[in-house]
Parts: C-alpha cells; structure tokens; sequence
C-alpha cells in the first residue's frame, strides 16, 4: 500500500503565475511529492491524455490551477477561446481525478464570477444573482461552471473538492503582454518601457475610477495550502453542498488611477498618466468579502506596495534576459 504521508499532488498549471506560487508553497511542506507536467507532456483538453495521465500516476490531491487567462483586451478579443478552453480543461481533469479515485482537488476560480453589480463587498452567496460583466463573460460562465461541477461530484460521488475564488492576483511569474495581461503587470511594463525611451507620458484604458482589490500570488498559494490543509468537518462547517467556494482576498482596494501612481512611483517614471475614458472600464468595483476565510484562520501577509516592488524586481530579471 502506498505511504499516505508521501502525499503525490498534482499541480496543474504550474507554469502560470498561480500554479508556480502553489509549487513554491507545497514546497515548503514535508512529505510530499509534486507531481507537474507541461503542456508539451499533457494536453489537458484532451480527455484521452488526461484519463491515462490519472491512470498511471496515483495522484492523491490535485491543484487545478490551469486555466487561460488574459486582461479585458483578451477576453474581448478571443471569447470562443476563454469559454472552450476553460471548460474542456476543468472538465477533463475534475472528472478524470474522479475516475481514478482522487479525493481532494481544488478549483480556482475567479472574482468575476460574480454579478457585475454585486452588492460591495461581495459574498460568496451572490453567486448567479445577476448579470455577469459582458467583458468577460465566457471566461466567467466557465469558472462558474467548474464551481458547479465540483458540488456535483461531492453530491453524486462523496468526493472532497472544493473550489476558492481569488480576487486579482499579481506577483512573480505574472504575464507582461503588453495586450493580453492583467492589469498591474501590463502597467509595469508599460511605466518601465516608458522610463526607458524618456516618454512624457503613459495612457491608461478607461477612466481611472473602477476599484479593484489586488492580492500577491505567494499569498493566494499560501490561502490555497491552508483551505486544503483544513479538516473536511472544518471546511463543510463554512459552506454548504449548493455553495461551497470561498472567497480570498485582502478585504481592501483602491482605484485603478491609485495603483498607477504606486507602479509609477515603483518603477521611476517621472512623466504623466492619461486616462483614454473611451476603452471599457469594466465592472466598477470587485471588493471581496473575506469573513469565511478569516474565520478558517487565514490572513494575506504582502502590502500592496511591497507587493509591486517585488513584482517589479522580477519583471526586472525576466525583462533583460
């Protein structure tokens, strides 16, 4: 029988800015065996690959941190994409780890699951209780239909998979394309390529006022590790079988124009910011509510501002090479 205490993971994803963290994180931990594969290995939208994948590994948890992700620009641009991606890649592994006995696995998701409306700051509760942000609709369908899948499995089959849905996530190993990344990385580059041809000026899409919440990577793996880590009593105490995802976040934002001014100040720029107000803001605030995973005795350690200047340092070392 094979020693339990040596756990096996699986890391899906673990080149994304999310699954690198989540790899740092397991990493710190005794008795445990990180399993990962690229995409060249595992073409996880391909059923077939991912059935013989969980059939020879004897996977015991599983991360499902793979997805495709982008800013407003790449969800706008490739729809079909984010919605077929997504689900076949979700699907595939959810149900081929149930297939081959994997107990434990957890989904992440994302804030704009939610309404774009939602009542501030938002709880896991609003979940389907209004219109999505068009911008990112596909993308939002599918991560809801991910949470619905993993309540169904638990329902139907008795599994242990449970699904946390992080607010905007920014840190090391982020994506810095300079159309289809988020937006803290995408201005990052944005200052510093302006800082080195002496720019007057940086333009921004939108007009400034939208708040978003924004949370260090390193500190959404470690909120992954804790809600895995929690008793399966403990977990289900805070949720129901109809509602089982937990929000992560810091339970504080600021605008967009704010952020722009601390990565400028970051980064060294010394020219102005313009706002084009005629390119889509987006949902005007995503504040999270936290209170569940507080209660489950989990904290974000990373301040926005040390946050980005460590980002910056990285970016740094990733830009040069």
């Amino acid at each position: 029988m094979k020693d339990k205490l040596n756990k096996r993971i699986y890391v899906a994803g673990h080149r994304g800015l999310v699954g690198s963290a989540i790899v740092r994180a397991l990493r710190k931990r005794d008795n445990t065996n990180i399993v990962t594969r690229t995409h060249a290995e595992l073409e996880l939208t391909d059923q077939q690959q991912v059935r013989n994948f969980f059939a020879s590994e004897q996977i015991d948890e599983v991360y499902l941190a793979a997805a495709r992700v982008g800013g407003i620009h790449a969800n706008n641009t490739y729809p079909a994409e984010f919605i077929h991606d997504n689900l076949m890649v979700q699907s595939n592994v959810i149900h081929e780890a149930w297939r081959a006995g994997v107990k434990k696995l957890l989904f992440l998701g994302s804030s704009c699951i939610y309404p774009r409306l939602a009542e501030q700051p938002i709880r896991e509760e609003y979940l389907m209780s209004g219109a999505l942000e068009p911008t990112n609709e596909p993308y939002a369908i599918a991560k809801i239909a991910g949470i619905k899948m993993c309540e169904s499995y638990n329902r139907q089959y008795g599994t242990d998979y449970r699904s946390v849905m992080p607010t905007n996530l920014y840190g090391p190993g982020d994506n810095y394309h300079p159309e289809n990344s988020h937006v803290i990385p995408a201005l990052i580059r944005r200052f510093h390529e302006a800082k080195l041809s002496s720019a007057n000026k940086v333009v921004i899409w939108g007009t400034g006022t939208p708040r978003r919440e924004f949370l260090y990577v390193d500190d959404m793996a470690d909120a992954c590790v804790h809600v895995m880590g929690l008793d399966r009593s403990v977990y289900e105490s805070h949720t129901t079988p109809m509602l089982s995802h937990i929000n992560v976040g810091t339970g504080e934002d600021v605008t967009i124009k704010e952020v722009a001014e601390i990565i400028r100040k970051v980064v060294g720029f010394g020219g102005d910011i313009e706002f084009d107000a005629s390119k889509p803001d987006g949902t005007p605030r995503k504040l999270m509510n936290t209170a569940k995973l507080t209660s489950l005795g989990w904290r974000p350690g990373m301040r926005l501002g040390e946050g980005i200047k460590e980002t910056y340092a990285c970016f740094q070392a990733e830009y040069k090479a």
